[in-house]
């Protein structure tokens, strides 16, 4: 969807990148420099903020913290900017328009009402990062955070980063989310998670059993459906009553859902909104381009939950067995925040903050996650607001920091005098 005009927006970010890339490289060092090209040394690297993902989530904290001249680094586990996206299966277009799709200070290059496709969103934010020069450190993935007195330690394999502030900015569905029994299914299955999907050809002939009815396994049913027969479990998590590429949805309804219901009504600051949170959290949100009609037309046929395995086949709560030669498990993510070893998690793993600000933990944040503040918030048009106000947060306590740092020489200085003066 889109076409030619994606193809041009997507050229045209990666021109404006490369121009940029080039004009740095004339003016002399710039932070993502200092993050890329500079040795590193042995030791501890010192920074004001260290950002932990270098997403959407990481890149828009990012551009709020250089805006406003602080010393930050932005670590990101994978080898280029934007390979999160790059990832994910082959047939994948956002759910949300173009139009929604752009960070703080840059839209997105493509038509507003057209859909663009995972990889085109990948270069986005690879040109988004060029444009604004942000300091992302590649290839670094972090497997620790401690805090030793007023400093967070992050270690990353033998790098070690030392801060007074951290943010987090990672979705909370890091490690792949499948039962137990799963191991008990016949070898000869083929099991793939979601997040190892790519496209059909990973299967073998025959039927598959899709596990999770949310977006991602309404989306990669209706496209394993065209080669074969599909069923599909998990609970009904509704949808959104229209078409979101229709002329209501353009003139009106995306808007109206996506910026107010979603981003203004959907929040921990009304009553609705913390009603519906838990829910949110725990079971997805409604289906947002495909309808469950438009799965039925396909063939899909929806079946009771998996209750687990009998004689090597997948067993539904009716009682069925299910003879299949591979089994999608669109079942969720783990928060996969193991790591932090610092008691921020509550049992389920999820971190407990207000707004992505930790009470207990003053200088550590988290931005990026579901419903951190409203559901928009693990969206593209609704990070930037989180990372706009934990920003403004980080931005304060660094100018009180130094403000502290700056009066303690002459407070020293004073005492001196005053011992020295006296008889």
């Amino acid at each position: 969807m889109g076409g030619p005009l994606l193809e041009e927006g997507t050229a045209f970010a990666r021109l404006e990148g490369a121009a940029l890339a080039e004009r740095a490289a004339r003016e002399g060092l710039t932070r993502s420099d200092r993050a890329s090209a500079a040795p590193h040394p042995a030791g501890p690297e010192r920074f004001e903020v260290v950002v932990i993902g270098g997403g959407q989530a990481g890149l828009s904290v990012g551009h709020h913290l250089a805006a406003r001249g602080l010393d930050f680094v932005i670590l990101d586990a994978n080898a280029r900017t934007g390979d999160s996206w790059r990832a994910r299966w082959d047939s994948l277009r956002l759910f949300t328009p173009a139009v929604f799709d752009g960070l703080d200070g840059m839209p997105f290059p493509a038509p507003p009402f057209t859909f663009p496709a995972k990889d085109e969103m990948a270069d986005y934010l690879e040109a988004y990062a060029t444009r604004f020069a942000l300091p992302v450190r590649h290839g670094v993935r972090v497997d620790r955070l401690t805090r030793e007195g007023d400093t967070y330690v992050v270690r990353a394999g033998s790098k070690v980063f030392e801060a007074p502030q951290v943010v987090v900015a990672m979705a909370n569905y890091q490690a792949p989310r499948v039962p137990a029994f799963a191991g008990e299914l016949d070898p000869r299955i083929v099991q793939l998670h979601s997040r190892d999907y790519r496209n059909p050809a990973q299967l073998r002939d025959g039927g598959v059993l899709l596990v999770g009815a949310g977006n991602s396994g309404a989306e990669i049913a209706l496209e394993l459906a065209r080669h074969r027969r599909v069923f599909m479990a998990g609970r009904d998590t509704g949808s959104v009553p229209f078409r979101i590429d229709g002329r209501a949805a353009r003139l009106f309804l995306t808007r109206f859902v996506l910026r107010f219901l979603f981003h203004r009504v959907l929040t921990v600051g009304t009553p609705l909104g913390r009603k519906a949170r838990p829910a949110v959290i725990s079971r997805g949100g409604p289906l947002i381009r495909t309808k469950p009609r438009d799965l039925a037309a396909a063939g899909v046929e929806r079946v009771p939950r998996v209750e687990g395995v009998q004689d090597g086949r997948p067993r539904l709560a009716d009682g069925r067995v299910l003879d299949v030669a591979n089994v999608v498990w669109c079942t969720g993510f783990h928060p996969g925040f193991s790591w932090i070893e610092l008691p921020v998690l509550d049992a389920s793993g999820e971190p407990v903050q207000e707004r992505g600000i930790v009470p207990g933990e003053p200088g550590l944040y988290f931005v990026g996650q579901h419903f951190l503040y409203a559901f928009s918030s693990a969206m593209i048009h609704g990070v930037g607001r989180d990372a706009a106000r934990v920003a403004a947060v980080v931005v304060s306590r660094s100018r009180a920091a130094r403000g502290r740092a700056h009066l303690a020489p002459s407070a020293a200085s004073t005492r001196a005098d005053v011992v020295e003066a006296a008889p």
